[in-house]
């Protein structure tokens, strides 16, 4: 399973880190590839908490993208409401997911994945910051750690981003390998709320 991870300008260090950790973690045993990428190529990306990170290469045609919220609250031009604004990043959400990608996002993550047309009609949650925004969307609001919807799933604020991924390594890969990671980071995973 090729896992892509979305970075942008201001995107939230554990939203996109503690996933990677976990895939990372799970690929030991499986055939598991997880990159952390760009939607147009850069030599650095720096997060809100001013973390610069090297991405590996440009987005792809990965079966699983995950993208990571930061900064909605804050309301400026880095992180999710920027990019929100823009609306460069949620048509190439759009594309992947009507090219057969799955979407993953965590925290306001699911604010360009909502941006993107993809989550209309459609259980979904993001951080507690932003849940009435998404409620002024066609979106149905669940509050939950993890909202998994078949081939689209969400994530609440920050730390539920490591309870995504260990749900997606659970449903993808095996509950033994699931609860070896969550072993392994010492994490008590939260709840899931599934259709």
């Amino acid at each position: 399973m090729n896992i892509e991870i979305l970075l942008y300008e201001g995107f939230d260090e554990l939203d996109a880190i503690g996933p990677y950790e976990v895939f990372q973690n799970a690929a030991k045993d499986t055939d598991l590839s997880t990159s952390l990428v760009t939607h147009e190529p850069t030599e650095r990306v720096t997060a809100s908490h001013g973390l610069r990170v090297e991405p590996d290469s440009v987005l792809g045609e990965p079966d699983l993208l995950v993208v990571p919220g930061g900064g909605w609250t804050a309301r400026n031009e880095r992180g999710t409401w920027g990019e929100y604004e823009r609306n460069v990043i949620p048509p190439l959400i759009a594309e992947q997911h009507s090219h057969g990608t799955t979407l993953a996002s965590v925290c306001t993550g699911a604010m360009l994945v909502e941006k993107a047309g993809v989550l209309d009609g459609r259980p979904a949650v993001t951080h507690a910051g932003a849940l009435d925004d998404l409620r002024e969307t066609a979106a149905e609001v669940v509050e939950a750690r993890v909202v998994d919807d078949g081939d689209i799933l969400t994530a609440g604020g920050v730390t539920s981003g490591i309870d995504l991924a260990l749900w997606i390594v659970e449903r993808e890969i095996g509950e033994e390998v699931a609860e070896r990671v969550a072993t392994t980071l010492e994490y008590e995973r939260g709840e899931l709320y599934r259709t």
